[in-house]
């Protein structure tokens, strides 16, 4: 077993406390990762607080992990000591299904389903070990067919989201044939729009900026952006009708789909990320039929995906914009709340590395056995 110091959620308020656990020994397929930096993604926030189904504690989340390669198994290929790694939003599934086999293992149907990098617990004979345990910690153990190889370019900080934000934007262009002559909306330019704008513009698309927002639209021309439309705005809605080819909506908040379709051309796509859990009011399939309009959901992408996405941002040198902080439990508490508030350009970045272990020694952490 691996003790491995961690920042955990104590309880459905989702406020951190210093932790310790066991990760599990290092198996013939495992590659043991001593973890540099951990993003903080959206989703850490909701899985803590319960706000996705209920939850053990103390749980430690982050799935937008980087590190270095410590020790592999006897059967491990593609890694070696010193390398650097990835981990992203799972670390397992059933390899057997239809999805797995195809390469979106995101999607596994098979048994035991996806396992997620924190707070997933599958059938014992599956996963022993107990329940998942994310990146906010100072080690992780991850069979090498769910590890990503990171270019050794990439070695900052700021690649760490690509493995969630990157990756969520990066397999539905992909997948969707995102390329020159085509022009993209983006709505919602936070932690995923903004890794959209860099993504699509590296693949040739003319990308336009969508925001209720005037304040935004310097942030957003600065950001990559080719053009702003004020979405509030009814006359720049108007000229803007059946003029981009996508959408890639990444809005959490409730708002009104038919007015970005209206932005969209006939056969065109509106791609949803945001997760919103609101009903769509004002849809009809009359909306869809009279113009062939595509809606698509999309969630993060498979293993193989993630891999070409790490290597085209790392040939492009893509990363995000971010801001470092401690591995302190206020720190981490701070940056949530400000995460809540949208107060965040535009992703955070916990330096586990560097500031993890501070203060472990006099906190009396807690102690438990986990995946």
């Amino acid at each position: 077993m691996i003790p491995t110091q961690c920042l955990a959620a104590k309880d459905a308020s989702g406020k951190m406390m210093r932790h310790t656990f066991n990760r599990r020994a290092v198996g013939p397929a495992d590659v043991h990762i001593k973890i540099k930096y951990s993003g903080i993604c959206h989703s850490d926030i909701h899985t803590a607080k319960g706000e996705w189904g209920k939850k053990s504690y103390p749980l430690c989340v982050g799935h937008e992990i980087l590190g270095r390669v410590v020790a592999v198994g006897a059967d491990v290929t593609k890694f070696k000591v010193g390398d650097l790694a990835g981990v992203g939003c799972f670390t397992d599934s059933c390899r057997k299904c239809d999805e797995c086999k195809d390469g979106d293992e995101q999607y596994c149907s098979g048994e035991g389903g996806m396992h997620g990098t924190y707070g997933s617990q599958r059938p014992e004979h599956l996963h022993p070990g107990g329940i998942t345990m994310g990146g906010y910690s100072s080690d992780i153990v991850v069979d090498e067919a769910y590890t990503i190889k990171v270019p050794e370019k990439m070695d900052v900080a700021a690649a760490a989201p690509l493995l969630c934000a990157g990756i969520t934007c990066f397999s539905p262009f992909r997948n969707f044939g995102v390329k020159e002559g085509m022009t993209i909306g983006i709505a919602g330019l936070g932690g995923l729009g903004h890794m959209a704008v860099k993504i699509s513009k590296a693949m040739g698309a003319t990308v336009i900026g969508l925001t209720r927002s005037k304040g935004k639209v310097e942030t957003a021309l600065a950001m990559g952006c080719d053009k702003v439309i004020i979405t509030t705005n009814p006359e720049e809605m108007k000229g803007a009708s059946k003029s981009m080819h996508m959408i890639y909506d990444s809005i959490s908040a409730p708002h009104s789909l038919p007015d970005y379709l209206a932005l969209i051309k006939n056969r065109g796509t509106l791609l949803v990320v945001g997760g919103v859990p609101e009903a769509i009011e004002g849809l009809t399939q009359g909306q869809l039929l009279a113009r062939g309009l595509n809606i698509q959901g999309s969630c993060i992408g498979g293993i193989r995906q993630t891999q070409e996405m790490i290597n085209f941002c790392a040939e492009h040198d893509i990363l995000s914009d971010i801001e470092l902080i401690d591995a302190e439990p206020e720190a981490v508490d701070t940056a949530w709340d400000r995460c809540l508030r949208s107060d965040v350009k535009y992703r955070f970045v916990i330096d586990t590395a560097a500031t993890l272990g501070r203060g472990f020694e006099a906190s009396g952490e807690k102690k438990g056995n986990d995946d």
